[in-house]
C-alpha cells in the first residue's frame, strides 16, 4: 500500500513539473492575438491553385489542406511559422509577423516543383549471377526450325490474313470507298464504258494508228 502512494506521489511530481515547463508557452500563446491565416496556393508555372496542399504548424499542432482551387483558411497566432507542402512541390516557410495588428492575413503561395530523380534498376531473372549462368549453360535450343517453317507457309498466311480483322486505317479507306461511290451513284446510274460508243471509236483510231505496236 505506501509502494502504491509512493508511485502516485512521483506521477504526481512529474505531471506538476512537466506543467510548470510547458505554462510559459501556455501563457505565451494566450498572449498573441489570434489571426485568421488564409490565402491562394498556386504552382511555378500556372496561376490555377494546387489542391490537396498541408498547411499546418508543426509547434502547436494544428493546421489545414487547401481545398480544389487551392485555397485554405485556418486560425492562427501572431508570429507563427507556418508549413507548407505538398507531394511533389518542395517545402514552403511563412512566419505570420508577430506585430501584426490585424485580425486576418491573406497571402498567395508560390510552390516550387521538386523533381527526384531515382537510380537506374537492373531487373535480372535471377537472384545470383551463378544462378543465371547455370540456366544459360543447361538451356537446350532446338536445332531445327519447324515451328517457324509452318508459320512461314503461304497458306497459312494466307489465312490468317483472310480471318484477320480490318484495322483503323481500313476501315476508314473503306468508308471512303462507299461515300465516294454514294456520291458518284447520287443522281444516277454509272456508265458503262462498253457501251460508250465515243470510247470505241477512240479505240478504233488507236488501233488504226497503230499505237499498241509502237508501245510493244
Amino acid at each position: 500500500m505506501k509502494d502504491e502512494l509512493v508511485k502516485k506521489l512521483k506521477y504526481t511530481v512529474v505531471f506538476l513539473f512537466l506543467s510548470l515547463l510547458a505554462l510559459p508557452e501556455v501563457l505565451a500563446q494566450g498572449s498573441r492575438p489570434i489571426i485568421q491565416f488564409s490565402g491562394i496556393i498556386v504552382g511555378e508555372d500556372t496561376t490555377s491553385g494546387v489542391p490537396g496542399v498541408h498547411v499546418y504548424v508543426p509547434k502547436a499542432g494544428r493546421g489545414t489542406t487547401s481545398n480544389y482551387y487551392g485555397y485554405f483558411s485556418m486560425p492562427a497566432l501572431a508570429g507563427d511559422s507556418v508549413v507548407i507542402s505538398a507531394v511533389g512541390y518542395k517545402k514552403q516557410f511563412f512566419i505570420i509577423p508577430p506585430d501584426t495588428r490585424s485580425e486576418s492575413l491573406t497571402a498567395v503561395i508560390e510552390l516550387s516543383g521538386d523533381t527526384t530523380y531515382l537510380p537506374t534498376v537492373d531487373i535480372f531473372p535471377y537472384p545470383t549471377e551463378e544462378l543465371f549462368k547455370e540456366a544459360i549453360l543447361a538451356l537446350q535450343l532446338p536445332s531445327e526450325y519447324g515451328y517457324m517453317a509452318e508459320n512461314m507457309d503461304p497458306n497459312v498466311l494466307a489465312l490468317m490474313f483472310k480471318n484477320m480483322p480490318m484495322d483503323g486505317a481500313q476501315n476508314y479507306r473503306w468508308y471512303m470507298q462507299q461515300q465516294t461511290m454514294y456520291m458518284s451513284d447520287r443522281y444516277g446510274y454509272r456508265s458503262n464504258p462498253l457501251l460508250n460508243p465515243f470510247a470505241w471509236a477512240k479505240f478504233i483510231q488507236s488501233i488504226k494508228r497503230g499505237d499498241l505496236k509502237k508501245k510493244n
